[in-house]
């Protein structure tokens, strides 16, 4: 199961990590602006947050699998007509929507599934399924690019769209609930032991959390802030890294380096961030990782040459890796495991927007002082704010939506 999760994973975000691969030869061909090829992005990743509530909710209800099948269709689908695009708003539509429409979701569902099959080392089950991110991001950019030198963008769309179509309904195939799932879940909520659902068999279904009643808790909303903030930090640094690189007198090809050692130390750092939260406790390695990002964020703007940003790539790709398995069990940990497919799905909203606020807050602040110095110090606070939310969420009581005295050890 975790392997079918990784590969999903892989997928979507060598897709989503490839955009920038096309970036250039969409703007000579079609004589478009930065700014309004990047719209064709931002609303794929804004639109992914809407689909992410919907595919969750259906996941809840009919499994992985059929929401699965269907956005690989949708996907593949999108990508084939991206190759046929002639204009702004076909693109706009084939990428913007119903690429969107077909992977925004997988992160979520794939946490959600991977949480459900395993209760006692869930963190370290969400640290390798989620290593797809770091894989697909270091797999899928160069190969993007080697298609689109030898054959053109619209081929190299096409050959995604094929992987996309192979690749995701083989696996959708393969997902299954876990059997515990088939029992009617029940609502009544019992004591929270700490660590894990309280009260849950196998896959931690009993005294679970729905949606509805999860946004009403305290707890709902500090989660959301921390997916906000996080998101923030690491699209500010995605969009932005490689052109502050290259300000500081880098190469081109040295500063593009710098995203593939924040890809690659994402891989072992993610493994070894969930061994240790199973061990040590979710929340510690969620504080210590977040304020290892504080650290790197303000070693970032101090930085003067490559070897320093190398140091941040790989310092920063740990720490933002090592963050998100451990707060996706927090998740887990705080409103269960029956409904976590919605719960994630709505939470994206969250991740989406600090996506969204994170790369233009950077863009203004550069164009309005002539440094990004300002943002990347508005990064540590983000961070450091995280280590204070953290410590905060509980899991609600089971009567009503005011959090409990919890302990950090998660």
């Amino acid at each position: 199961m975790l392997g079918l999760c990784l590969i999903l994973l892989t997928m979507t975000y060598g897709i989503r990590f490839s955009f920038g691969v096309f970036f250039q030869p969409l703007q000579e061909d079609f004589g478009w602006t930065r700014a309004v090829t990047s719209t064709v992005f931002s609303a794929y990743m804004l639109l992914g947050a809407v689909f992410a509530v919907l595919c969750g909710w259906i996941a809840d209800r009919y499994g992985p699998r059929i929401v699965f099948l269907a956005m690989g269709f949708l996907a593949a689908l999108g990508l084939g007509l991206s190759s046929r695009v002639d204009s702004f708003w076909q693109l706009l539509l084939s990428y913007g929507l119903l690429v969107s429409a077909g992977n925004g979701a997988t992160y979520p569902l794939v946490a959600s599934l991977a949480s459900r099959w395993f209760k006692e080392r869930r963190t370290l089950a969400l640290a390798i399924s989620t290593s797809g991110v770091g894989l697909g991001s270091f797999l899928f950019p160069p190969f993007s690019s080697l298609t689109i030198d030898s054959y053109g963008w619209r081929t190299s769309f096409l050959i995604l769209a094929a992987l996309s179509l192979v690749i995701t309904t083989t696996c959708s195939l393969l997902l299954r609930r876990h059997p515990s799932e088939r029992a009617l879940p029940s609502e009544e909520m019992g004591p929270y032991q700490g660590g894990s659902t309280p009260n849950a068999g196998v896959g931690g279904i009993s005294g679970d959390f729905s949606l509805s009643r999860a946004m009403k808790t305290r707890s709902f909303a500090l989660i959301g802030a921390i997916w906000f903030f996080y998101s923030l930090c690491l699209f500010m640094v995605i969009a932005h890294l490689v052109r502050y690189a290259i300000d500081l007198g880098v190469e081109p090809l040295q500063a593009a380096s710098v995203m593939s050692i924040m890809g690659i130390t994402s891989i072992p750092a993610r493994i070894s961030a969930g061994i240790l939260a199973d061990r040590f406790g979710r929340r510690w390695v969620a504080i210590v990782c977040a304020a290892v990002m504080a650290v790197s964020m303000l070693w970032l703007t101090l930085s003067s040459g490559a070897f320093m940003l190398y140091v941040f790539g790989a310092v920063f790709g740990a720490a933002y890796s090592g963050l998100g398995p451990s707060t996706n069990a927090i998740v887990g940990d705080t409103f269960g495991v029956r409904h976590l497919g919605s719960i994630m799905g709505a939470l994206e909203v969250a991740w989406v927007s600090g996506a969204a606020v994170g790369p233009a807050l950077a863009g203004y602040v550069f164009d309005s002082t002539g440094s990004y110095n300002a943002a990347f110090n508005l990064a540590v606070g983000a961070s450091l704010v995280i280590v204070v939310l953290v410590v905060v969420v509980t899991r609600p009581q089971s009567k009503d939506t005011s959090p409990t005295v919890g302990e950090i050890s998660g």
